[in-house]
């Protein structure tokens, strides 16, 4: 039978989960936002969102961005992601990495990794081109739609894969449907040859090529990427693959067993 204090615990609970929600929609959004807007859009009780988001602006997680009672991500979370840069300082040792390869390459380079159960780019270093090769760092992007996505999820079973990514995300941009089936292939394929690329299912134009950065020799915690024209990745198809993939192997090693850390974020 639930007792009073199981149920106050599952109240604060969900109170909990409610507040991250806030947080991760304001993220997602990038602007300000009234509490009733987030209210209808993460589809929560308005009393309960403006009694939340009172709670998080006087914790200083959110802040008031205007006179119209829009709130925003608050200085607080800066602070929280400070702290968490020293137990997780992959991004320093990988800036180094990327300008390498940016510079060696004229490509532009990224660190890639998964953010829930999408993929993301926490750091980018754009190549020296006169146009720009790019996306935005911390969008969350389907991860079929992606190399890296290939080497994120190769330590999981087929099984496992299939559960951890939503049946919606194997719709391509183009709305033609990826097969499962063809996805697990590819995943076969990049475990076994520790590299994956491809033409960009974004755009007509740029080739993706990855390469996985593990932790404690198995487990893939992020890759490191190039995004070039499609002409120029062909015709330098085995040199970028190469200083890809060593990279990614030297920064491997770096890592090593030590606790993960990573700091400021910067598709392949």
């Amino acid at each position: 039978m639930e007792t009073v204090r199981d149920i106050e615990n599952g109240r604060r609970m969900r109170g909990l989960d409610r507040a991250v929600e806030i947080l991760d929609y304001l993220r997602k959004r990038r602007r300000p936002a009234r509490p009733n807007e987030i209210a209808v859009d993460i589809a929560a009780p308005k009393s309960t969102t403006y009694e939340l988001v009172d709670l998080l602006v006087n914790s200083g997680m959110l802040e008031y961005a205007d006179k119209e009672g829009r709130v925003f991500l608050g200085r607080k979370l800066y602070f929280l992601g400070l702290a968490y840069q020293t137990q997780f300082d992959l991004t320093r040792e990988c800036k180094a990495y990327l300008d390498h390869l940016a510079q060696l390459t004229h490509e532009t380079s990224q660190l890639c990794m998964l953010d829930g159960n999408k993929y993301t780019v926490a750091m980018m270093c754009e190549g020296m081109r006169p146009f720009r090769i790019s996306s935005d760092v911390g969008e969350r992007t389907p991860i079929p739609w992606t190399a890296s996505g290939r080497l994120l999820v190769a330590h999981m079973s087929d099984e496992e894969i299939l559960n951890f990514i939503p049946p919606q995300d194997f719709i391509l941009p183009n709305k033609s449907r990826l097969a499962p089936e063809t996805f697990l292939a590819d995943v076969a394929e990049a475990r076994a040859s520790q590299f994956f690329s491809f033409d960009s299912v974004a755009d007509n134009f740029t080739h993706c090529f990855a390469a996985p950065i593990h932790q404690r020799g198995s487990v893939c915690v992020a890759t490191l990427c190039l995004i070039a024209p499609r002409g120029d990745a062909t015709r330098n198809y085995e040199r970028y693959r190469d200083t890809l993939t060593t990279s990614a192997r030297e920064l491997s090693d770096k890592l090593g067993t030590a606790p993960i850390r990573i700091g400021k974020a910067g598709m392949a």
